[in-house]
């Protein structure tokens, strides 16, 4: 299932951004940036949100898992991607790299080749309420009682920590003011998407034949994602310097993960280089009563920090120069998301 290279996911502790003092926030900021510079990931402790919270969304997020199949099909992810809401169960959604998205067979077939294995994962993606052009798709308030409420304060608290993030990402990178309040206006959270993410058990010859996937190697287009996952194991970062080595990211408790997306890559003009992540066999297995063996149940829960859709991405001025130029001409965020995520879903067949 790939080998594994001898680098480690760094660790960083932004607690004294949150709360230290202006050399202790350089510091981490510092330490921040020259992790997403080597790296485009990093775990990170102390990021301001409640190992309480967190729980409390892993409880939620395993009660509506549990929920049957039609209960759950009640808020149902539409057969496109847009809106991204919803639900969507085993084998509806394919992700896939970017560079396969550019192939000549996926153009040619419309996406199908990309479906010959399935990815073995369902989902639930919740938005903010106050963006028009992605509507969220909730369950009857009687089949969860108390989820949507819960699920929109964690989207603004988890928010609050992406855009102090943010902040300290422009501080390590020594930002002019100017730049650094124009990256906040671009970011100012009604398009950022939370994602519930379940990987159900699976035998693990399964995945080893690859006749279903967990979740292949790509990157997120959004600037940045934070996640957050349980103990399970199987996230995984290919070393950007060693292609084709994969680095797994071992769960720590209550940190989440940060990496680096598509349009981060283009706003920092490839200071950053967007992270290309998997989610494969984790380490942990449990045995049948057959013998075979089978993967743990994984939840996980990520959360995509995007620019709103009609904003114009491009390159900070500072990082264009002579010996430098831009290396990405500007485009608007929904454009760059809907050529992205155009084989995502399965169209429905058009009868002739």
């Amino acid at each position: 299932m790939g080998s594994y290279g001898e680098p480690t996911i760094p660790v960083v502790d932004l607690s004294s951004f949150f709360s230290g003092g202006a050399e202790d926030q350089q510091q981490a900021a510092d330490q921040l940036v020259k992790a997403c510079r080597d790296l485009g990931f990093v775990a990170i402790t102390g990021h301001g949100v409640s190992s309480g919270l967190l729980r409390e969304a892993f409880d939620w997020s395993k009660k509506l898992f549990e929920l049957s199949h039609e209960d759950k099909m009640k808020a149902p992810h539409p057969a496109s991607s847009i809106p991204h809401r919803g639900y969507s169960p085993p084998g509806l959604e394919k992700v896939y790299s970017k560079q396969l998205c550019e192939g000549d067979d996926a153009e040619t077939s419309q996406g199908k080749s990309l479906r010959k294995v399935k990815d073995f994962k369902e989902s639930y993606e919740i938005g903010s309420e106050d963006n028009p052009s992605q509507p969220n798709i909730w369950l009857p308030e009687t089949i969860l009682p108390g989820y949507r409420k819960f699920m929109l304060q964690f989207y603004w608290e988890l928010n609050k920590s992406a855009q102090m993030i943010l902040q300290a990402i422009g501080k390590g990178l020594q930002l002019m003011d100017s730049e650094l309040a124009n990256l906040l206006r671009l970011h100012p959270g009604q398009n950022n998407q939370l994602r519930l993410l379940h990987y159900p058990p699976v035998p693990v010859e399964l995945l080893e034949n690859q006749i279903v996937a967990r979740m292949p190697a790509h990157t997120d287009w959004s600037s940045f994602t934070l996640l957050f996952q349980d103990d399970c194991g199987g996230l995984e970062l290919e070393d950007p310097r060693n292609p084709g080595l994969f680095i797994p990211a071992t769960p720590i408790p209550d940190a989440l993960v940060l990496n680096i997306g598509d349009m981060f890559q283009r706003i920092s003009n490839d200071t950053f280089k967007t992270a290309t992540h998997r989610v494969a066999l984790p380490p942990l297995q449990q045995s049948r009563g057959d013998g075979a063996n089978v993967t743990r149940a994984r939840y996980s829960i990520p959360y995509f920090f995007a620019p709103n859709d009609d904003a114009v991405v491009e390159c900070l001025p500072s990082t264009v120069r002579r010996d430098r130029p831009a290396a990405y001409e500007p485009i608007m965020f929904k454009d760059y998301g809907a050529w992205r995520s155009k084989y995502a879903y399965q169209q429905p067949e058009v009868e002739v």
